[in-house]
């Protein structure tokens, strides 16, 4: 008798120590998008007994770089088309790792900017040409990377540009073409489209966005545009294509050690907050929570068992203790 009551104060003990843990989530840089969500994530799951610690990253490989090592890094938001750089890369590491991800939920989408010369017509003509395709480890890097290889394109140069550098030098003619991954209206471009300043202006003349309407490209990413509403150089509807912002996780589901079943219970957690708040989270959060449809599909995903597990009901209070207190209260102020 006794030692069963040790080994039941001892798992009680286990329980609270587990779900007393926090877990990490890797998001992106910290002025972007990616770190709000998890900060809007971090509060409603705060209140399921979830402390997430959210951190800032280079971008969506460095985010899975950091998920795959002894970090406590438990989940993540990159771009959907991680999934196919990491099959096509030839790092052996890579390829496994694409094999453990699992999707939670998809977010918001993010146009791919193609912004370049008036004398890069098509996404072809950037067969050896200089290319400006965004820092290595950031998710406008990745995006480059696996559009070309889809094109099979070879530039003469691929400059690791920050963004802003990219558009810059394209202006200056430095540079043929810059890739750039954002939501539209992205603010950098649409202020640079707005100046006031005449010897910009000029600029402007000389460069344009390059459609992107590759049937090939469809098979990883979706539709999109680039219209005059979002920017006021673009006189008639630009296609162009569009990644998701994802929430991913491993497959913590398919193992059975004290680890897994806590990481387990964790992203129950997590899943169902975010299931409960969406309404809250699209109303009072990030703007972007209003394009999230929990229920969108991505075929190339497989979908998390542990986020999408239902809880058990917390077992509801008789609130009788609630009850005699009010009664005692209204005797005491004559209010009954």
């Amino acid at each position: 008798m006794r030692s069963t009551l040790m080994f039941c104060l001892l798992l009680l003990m286990l329980t609270n120590t587990l779900a007393a843990e926090s877990v990490g989530m890797v998001t992106g840089s910290t002025t972007g998008t990616y770190i709000q969500f998890g900060k809007d994530i971090a509060a409603i799951s705060k209140k399921s007994g979830v402390t997430i610690i959210v951190k800032s990253s280079k971008g969506s490989v460095d985010n899975i770089r950091r998920m795959s090592s002894s970090e406590n890094a438990a989940f993540a938001i990159v771009q959907s088309d991680v999934l196919g750089y990491l099959s096509k890369s030839n790092n052996l590491k890579f390829k496994s790792y694409a094999k453990r991800l699992r999707l939670i939920y998809p977010f918001y989408n993010e146009e791919v900017h193609l912004f370049a010369r008036k004398t890069i017509k098509t996404l072809s003509d950037l067969q050896g040409k200089t290319i400006a395709v965004g820092p290595k480890s950031s998710g406008t890097n990745m995006t480059a990377w696996n559009i070309l290889k889809i094109a099979s394109i070879e530039p003469a140069k691929r400059l690791n540009l920050s963004v802003d550098e990219g558009i810059s030098r394209v202006l200056k003619g430095e540079v043929d073409a810059a890739f750039v991954v954002a939501g539209k209206p992205r603010k950098g471009f649409s202020n640079l489209f707005s100046t006031p300043k005449e010897s910009v202006k000029a600029l402007l003349q000389q460069v344009h966005f390059v459609a992107l309407d590759d049937s090939a490209l469809l098979a990883e990413y979706v539709r999109s545009d680039l219209k005059s509403e979002d920017y006021g150089i673009v006189d008639a509807t630009i296609p162009t294509i569009a990644v998701k912002a994802l929430l991913v996780t491993y497959d913590f589901s398919s193992g059975h050690s004290v680890y897994y079943e806590k990481r387990c219970r964790q992203l129950a957690a997590i899943g169902q907050a975010i299931r409960q708040n969406i309404g809250k989270l699209r109303q009072k959060h990030h703007k972007k929570w209003q394009q999230v449809d929990l229920e969108g599909d991505m075929e190339n995903w497989a979908m998390d068992q542990c986020s999408h597990r239902k809880l058990p009901a917390p077992v509801a209070s008789s609130g009788r203790g609630k009850t005699i207190d009010n009664d005692i209260n209204c005797a005491l102020n004559g209010t009954c």
